[in-house]
């Protein structure tokens, strides 16, 4: 079993940086993949980013160039750093341990998630 404990959300104007971390605990780590999903009001939860075992990341189109997700394996922790901020990354930020089959697959281990919110 694994757990998994965001943090890091807030309010945040346009343009802003907000970074999220993601701290697992209870299973060993380094053999998931791991991912951030996202969802916001009334939409599905969206993969956001995704890191392979080894470290080598994959983006959503709606991010890229503006996210990067990393993880530190020594210290069972995963992170999101969001630059320019846009009011539709509106949502509450899920993180998720899985592993890849082509692409990421989810496991059924998710955090309680941590708002963020960007507006004026």
């Amino acid at each position: 079993q694994l757990q998994l404990v965001e943090s890091g959300g807030g309010l945040v104007q346009p343009g802003g940086s907000l970074r999220l971390s993601c701290a697992v605990s209870g299973s060993r780590f380094n053999i998931y993949a791991m991912g951030w999903f996202r969802q916001a009001p009334g939409k599905q939860r969206e993969l956001v980013a995704a890191i392979t075992t080894g470290s080598r990341p994959n983006y959503a189109e709606s991010v890229k160039g503006r996210f990067t997700i990393s993880r530190d394996n020594v210290k069972n922790m995963v992170y999101l750093q969001m630059n320019s901020l846009k009011p539709e990354d509106t949502a509450v930020y899920y993180c998720n341990a899985g592993y890849y089959l082509e692409t990421y697959q989810s496991y059924d281990y998710w955090g309680q998630g941590t708002q963020v919110t960007v507006s004026s």
